[in-house]
């Protein structure tokens, strides 16, 4: 009885082709891009934080975050001034949120809405910046 044999050569090209095939597939389907909004928004956030707590005050205190949260006349004192320097500190596509104790400044956060944040503690109080996506 003869058995059926297939060549080495023709075994070889097929598992060849295969290989061939799953890396051209693996190339053509691609991985997933990973999701950087989450983090470069966090990284806004952060950084605008960093800023205004090492930004010197424009009357008093030691820094601008110190300056508006010391007092709630203090805040409306400053707080155009604070809306402004947020708004240069972002980009022009980022809106952002920044609370105190005695008010807020910026653009409300919508619901739903991917955000970074930052939370900034000073001897008077909290301050919490929000930054997201227009």
């Amino acid at each position: 009885m003869r058995r059926a044999q297939l060549p080495l050569s023709l075994v070889e090209v097929a598992l060849g082709a295969v290989l061939i095939l799953g890396v051209a597939l693996g190339f053509a389907l691609g991985t997933p891009a990973p999701d950087t909004r989450v983090p470069q928004l966090e990284a806004y956030a952060e950084d605008t934080a960093t800023i205004l707590a090492n930004e010197p005050p424009r009357h008093d205190r030691t820094t601008r975050l110190q300056e508006v949260v010391v007092s709630e006349r203090a805040f409306e004192r400053e707080r155009h001034a604070l809306d402004r320097r947020v708004a240069r500190i972002l980009p022009e596509n980022v809106l952002f949120h920044v609370e105190t104790p005695h008010g807020s400044v910026g653009t409300p956060v919508p619901g739903q809405m991917t955000t970074g944040t930052a939370t900034v503690s000073t001897g008077s109080g909290t301050v919490r910046i929000e930054v997201w996506y227009a």
